[in-house]
């Protein structure tokens, strides 16, 4: 992968996360908690998820890039090649077996700034002065196969902006005025 590549995922991954932060300014902690029904995440349960997801994303492009070669011949799906190359997940809800309709709810929204700046700082460190001659060692999804360190960092950043529909129609159910404060739109 091309220097040039790497620098224009990453530019992708901090604009996406940084909106997450940005946009945490909006709530109160009461509106972070608050589902905009009983069967369905608050957003402050989606920020707990993205969280939590992206730490596990990053600790895969940690092991990929220190597996030198460890898997460098295996692949994703043909579903994961179809979202890496969409640069997208589809525009819909997703069902995982993962994700818990009883989600911890966020204590603070502090501790979702420092979550995220925290997997932001990290990620950057990461990708800073990286051998990319050496950067083929690959990591399993559980759902997707494999992905490479760069694959976890795309995958990483549409995950997050898949987030962002669900943060909208959140905010267009519950916070009609966080709506109109014409906070980004997912591209």
């Amino acid at each position: 992968m091309e220097n040039s590549t790497v620098k224009a995922l990453l530019k992708q991954f901090n604009d996406t996360i940084q909106q997450w932060i940005d946009q945490l300014s909006n709530y109160s902690i009461e509106m972070l908690r608050q589902r905009p029904q009983t069967d369905a995440w608050s957003l402050g349960q989606v920020y707990v998820h993205i969280i939590e997801d992206t730490t596990f994303y990053l600790e895969q492009m940690q092991a990929a890039l220190a597996s030198k070669n460890c898997n460098a011949e295996r692949s994703m799906r043909s579903r994961a090649r179809t979202m890496f190359d969409n640069n997208e997940f589809p525009d819909m809800v997703l069902e995982n077996p993962f994700n818990d309709i009883n989600l911890e709810q966020p204590q603070s929204k502090d501790e979702l700034s420092r979550g995220l700046i925290s997997i932001k700082d990290e990620v950057n460190r990461l990708f800073h002065d990286i051998d990319l001659s050496t950067a083929k060692g690959k990591t399993e999804h559980p759902g997707f196969a494999f992905f490479d360190a760069f694959e976890w960092l795309h995958f990483a950043e549409m995950h997050m902006r898949h987030h962002l529909r669900q943060k909208r129609r959140i905010d267009e159910k519950l916070f009609p005025q966080v709506s109109s404060l014409g906070t980004h739109r997912p591209t």
